[in-house]
């Protein structure tokens, strides 16, 4: 019976490694090499980690998991991996600056990817970068296929001109970000009117917009600005990537853990204000819900209760907060509008004393936490720390004292000797007075020998 157990435990751990091997052998380990043996055509998607950094071992599994899924599709992405701290200048080349840091690299340009380090989201990433830069829809049939993929869709409208070679150029750059489609004007639903052509429009929220250039300005910021659904549920991910849309997002922060009545209310009120309101602050605000208050306490330095109404300003980490509490529409709305006008003035900011600050109340946050949830690794990290701070007191003051003594003894040598000998300065001497000179300097003893 053991014997059959112990064969069991075996077939099972020798399958599971297998398993690994096999996985593992579709993610290449790459080094500084890199540069000279890449093909010109070859697309990769590529993981920058370092050895001691625990999110890229926990990204591993998810990272051989996409190396073989992307390879078993027939997909021209290849996957690879470097350590950033062994090939230094192969991390400096795409500009490295923390870890992870995933990388796409196709033809000449190198992508960014900002998401979460999930496989779907790695995935679609990968699928959208390394396919067409503007992808064709030829019938209706795939415009409304896309569309029920897609809560966002950008398509170009028309044939070739100066607006398709902008939209071309624009799409290079912010296709890290979202899909971008072409079409002819008679696959476009019969509700889509169109008063020029061509045209730019996006779909979303169940109607679309017309790019106006007078109106709108640069179609690039046009674009990055109307990238989002007009209310939507938001994580830190999503905030990073809201910076580059310069809009306010106003938010409601409940605990989706512990749904109340009253969360669900506030919820309810944004995004009722989002969509009521939309032709008066959708070009200003960005509206939505965030599951949790750890995010914006970092950013305010404080505890906000749940369910609470903020806006933020993600540019340059300043907040709104109202300034009573918000219980209907109305009063959100006017909070809304005092955001808009001045009214209502910003706290908060990224300048050098609100970074110290900030600094300050996330170490806080942490250490209590710590000992909160693990106070033995609490302890034992005060003791470590002040230890180490000990022993580099004690250093500090030894190499103080040594350079003191240093000092001493260096003002002792310039000094008269102390040992009660007087040293006579040289004088110029005439001829016959050095004989005289030295019996003088005999002592008795001398003169007695004499």
């Amino acid at each position: 019976m053991e014997n059959k157990k112990f064969v069991v435990l075996c077939t099972v751990s020798l399958t599971f490694l297998l398993s690994i091997a096999t996985v593992s052998a579709f993610v290449e380990e790459l080094d500084d090499t890199f540069k000279d043996t890449r093909m010109p055509d070859e697309i990769w998607l590529i993981q920058f980690y370092a050895p001691w950094c625990t999110y890229c071992k926990q990204l591993d599994p998810v990272w051989y998991e996409i190396g073989a899924e992307l390879k078993s599709m027939g997909s021209p992405v290849n996957v690879g991996k470097v350590d950033a701290t062994a090939h230094t200048n192969f991390a400096k080349e795409f500009r490295v600056g923390g870890y992870p840091a995933i990388k796409l690299l196709k033809d000449d340009l190198k992508y960014n990817y900002r998401g979460p380090r999930t496989k779907d989201g790695i995935m679609e990433f990968a699928d959208r970068v390394s396919g067409p830069v503007v992808r064709a829809l030829p019938s209706q049939q795939l415009f409304q296929n896309v569309m029920s993929r897609h809560d966002v869709l950008f398509v170009y409208v028309g044939g070739p001109s100066d607006l398709k070679e902008k939209y071309i150029s624009v799409a290079k750059e912010l296709i890290v970000h979202t899909y971008f489609f072409s079409a002819a004007r008679n696959i476009l639903p019969k509700a889509v009117t169109l008063q020029e052509y061509p045209a730019v429009a996006v779909f979303k929220d169940g109607t679309y917009f017309l790019y106006d250039e007078q109106h709108d300005g640069d179609l690039a910021s046009w674009i990055n600005s109307e990238r989002f659904l007009n209310y939507l549920q938001i994580d830190s991910y999503t905030l990073y990537e809201m910076g580059d849309t310069s809009k306010l997002v106003a938010l409601a922060i409940v605990d989706e853990r512990n749904p109340t009545e009253e969360s669900i209310r506030y919820k309810t009120m944004v995004e009722r204000v989002a969509t009521e309101y939309k032709d008066l602050y959708s070009k200003e605000f960005q509206f939505g819900h965030m599951d949790g208050n750890e995010y914006i306490n970092g950013l305010i330095m404080e505890e906000l209760a749940m369910p609470s109404i903020i806006v933020l300003n993600v540019s340059n980490d300043g907040y709104f907060l109202p300034p009573n509490k918000v219980e209907t529409k109305e009063q959100l709305v006017k909070f809304i509008d005092g955001v808009s006008k001045g009214r209502i003035k910003s706290q908060g900011g990224n300048g050098y004393y609100q970074c110290f600050i900030r600094i300050a109340f996330n170490t806080k946050t942490t250490v209590t936490n710590i000992f909160t949830n693990a106070p033995l690794l609490g302890a034992f990290l005060v003791v470590v720390f002040c230890g180490g701070g000990s022993a580099l007191c004690y250093g500090l003051c030894m190499a103080w004292r040594s350079m003191r003594n240093t000092e001493s003894m260096r003002d002792t040598e310039d000094e008269e000797p102390i040992t009660g000998e007087r040293v006579e300065q040289k004088q110029l001497k005439g001829p016959g007075e050095d004989k005289k000179t030295e019996t003088k300097a005999k002592n008795p003893a001398e003169k007695k020998a004499d």
